[in-house]
């Protein structure tokens, strides 16, 4: 199995698939900026782990989010054309979710 992983395909979204990851990102982004601010502002460490957590919580949320819809959509039409390897891309794709 190739565990290089390199991949540089694309994928034309739904417009609803597309809001909806726009959207998560567009919160997470948010929630960045007031950890920033936090810091900034001398919050206290506990106070600023909190809101990194949650933060955390909001990126793992967009990965299901996302897989969900690759396992959907990209990973059921390579199979269904015969495209075998795709699996092995979704392995490596886990493998370095999971580390």
């Amino acid at each position: 199995m190739d565990t290089s992983c390199t991949c540089h395909k694309t994928k034309k979204r739904s417009q609803d698939e597309y809001k909806a990851l726009i959207n998560r990102l567009s919160r997470i982004e948010g929630q960045v900026r007031g950890l920033k601010n936090m810091v900034e502002n001398d919050a206290y460490c506990t106070d600023i782990l909190i809101q990194v957590s949650a933060v955390t919580a909001a990126l793992n949320a967009f990965n299901r989010e996302l897989l969900s819809n690759h396992l959907r959509t990209c990973v059921t039409q390579d199979l269904q054309n015969g495209k075998s390897e795709t699996v092995d891309e979704l392995v490596c794709t886990l493998q370095k979710l999971m580390k």
